[in-house]
């Protein structure tokens, strides 16, 4: 499928040093944080939106395969090239573009790093909320692609109340620009929103404008240990009752507290069955109230061993133990099954209910831990992917988590997509003629099934045996 003249031509539209058939190109863009590599055929590195354009009318030319890639730091396989074909790497289109401090908003290329942004906002006094947890390697296109949150998104919000605007490249190779600098715009249909969260499905983002607010003058963030994690689950969503929202709210299990104080030793209380972090934002007198409420409610909640951090640097520390878990956890098995479940806040403390019972149901340890403020639970299956009885049995708790979430009113995933890993489980969160309805937006701008084949829905090249 990759033949010279198809690499020749790609070399003519980027340059030959932004085209590689070497092996360690290959292998380093076959997979994501899952590490399930699909080996491509070819990676460009394109710099542009006339190249990609260019890229993707040759591929339609030759029904070639084209996998977008930003981080590659996703946990359903978005960037994975399932199907071999080109890679196209878009690392060299990292620049911010524009700050405009006046207008609040902010014009960057895909693969600017998220922590990036935020710090070059926070110079000019400005704040960009969207947090998730890879915010030092996720890349703002790949956040836009998944719609991502993060610890903040209780209160600011997900990515996508942050776009104002995308310049993208349809899969038949059109530039196109939707919305832009105006924080209201209703001219013509809002085509950049049905980039937020396509996973590289629809389209190639170049350029995103970013909605930008002012910096909260204070915040405080604060600890908490629980006896049950049903106490902790209760305390998060007492808040509501007090007419507030936290800035961030994550509730950590004990399996969880555990793994991190194993790996990194942040001398956390090893006999907390569940822990909050909740930090507030806003001005100073109203930060000063709500951290009292804050205390109040874990108090009255059962919370003990309560810790109010007194600068930046002890919150930062807070915030480590929450980033840190991820990795620690393969303490309990070599394979991790990393699902974002979402409920109704209201409904965490059944959902923690019913994973205690799928966990005894199937032998397996399950930490979770998450963005309760928002319901948004990271439900972690551990087992030894060496045993074929215990992938056997983790499949199937994933499928009993996946239909209890929905079943408390809920959904499949938060924030990280459904890329190949979760595309089974849609039927759970759609009927069938919603999910038609995508699949026919999918093919009205993607005719021939080229861009990111095999994500999300069962159609793509491969489907069409070409």
């Amino acid at each position: 499928m990759i033949d010279l003249v198809v690499i020749k031509d790609l070399e003519g539209m980027v340059g030959r040093e932004f085209v590689s058939t070497h092996e360690e190109d290959l292998i380093a863009n076959s997979a994501d944080a899952l590490k399930q590599p699909h080996r491509p055929d070819i990676v460009v590195f394109p710099r542009t939106a006339v190249e990609i354009a260019a890229i993707m009318r040759l591929a339609n030319q030759r029904l070639i395969p084209v996998t977008p890639r930003g981080g590659g730091v996703g946990y359903t396989g978005g960037c994975v090239p399932l199907h071999g074909g080109i890679v196209l790497n878009l690392s060299r289109m990292n620049q911010i573009l524009t700050i405009d401090d006046a207008n609040m908003y902010a014009i960057v290329e895909p693969c600017v790093i998220t922590k990036t942004l935020m710090d070059a906002a926070d110079v000019k006094g400005l704040f960009y909320p969207p947090d998730p947890a890879s915010m030092k390697e996720c890349t703002i296109g790949g956040n836009v692609a998944e719609n991502a949150g993060g610890p903040r998104c209780v209160k600011y919000g997900t990515t996508k109340q942050y776009v104002l605007g995308i310049e993208f490249v349809t899969p038949t190779g059109e530039i196109i620009m939707s919305g832009g600098p105006t924080p209201k715009n209703v001219a013509g249909l809002d085509l950049h929103s049905l980039m937020i969260g396509s996973e590289g499905l629809l389209g190639i983002m170049t350029r995103i404008w970013l909605r930008l607010i002012p910096k909260p003058a204070a915040k405080r963030t604060l600890r908490a240990c629980f006896p049950t994690v049903r106490n902790a689950a209760e305390c998060v969503t007492s808040f509501a009752g007090k007419r507030m929202t936290p800035s961030a709210l994550e509730l950590i299990d004990q399996l969880s507290i555990n793994a991190v104080e194993d790996a990194r030793n942040f001398g956390l209380p090893r006999d907390a069955k569940a822990m909050l972090i909740i930090e507030v934002d806003g001005s100073v007198p109203e930060v000063e109230r709500q951290a009292g409420v804050v205390e109040h409610l874990c108090l009255a909640h059962g919370g003990y061993d309560l810790i109010a951090a007194k600068n930046d640097n002890e919150a930062e520390e807070l915030w480590e133990v929450r980033r840190a878990i991820s990795r620690s956890l393969m303490k309990y098995g070599n394979k991790k099954i990393n699902e974002d479940i979402v409920v109704p806040r209201s409904r965490i403390p059944e959902l923690f209910d019913q994973l205690a019972v799928i966990e005894n149901r199937y032998g397996l340890l399950i930490p979770s831990f998450g963005h309760a403020g928002d319901g948004n639970i990271h439900v972690n299956v551990m087992l030894d992917q060496n045993d074929p009885d215990q992938v056997e049995r983790a499949h199937n708790a994933v499928k009993e988590i996946m239909k209890a979430a929905v079943d408390l009113g809920g959904t499949i995933s938060g924030e990280h997509g459904i890329g190949y890993t979760k595309a089974e489980y849609m039927p759970l969160a759609f009927s069938p003629e919603t999910i038609s309805t995508m699949e026919k937006v999918k093919r009205a701008l993607d005719p021939n099934g080229i861009l990111n084949p095999g994500k999300m829905f069962p159609i793509g090249i491969r489907a069409k045996d070409c």
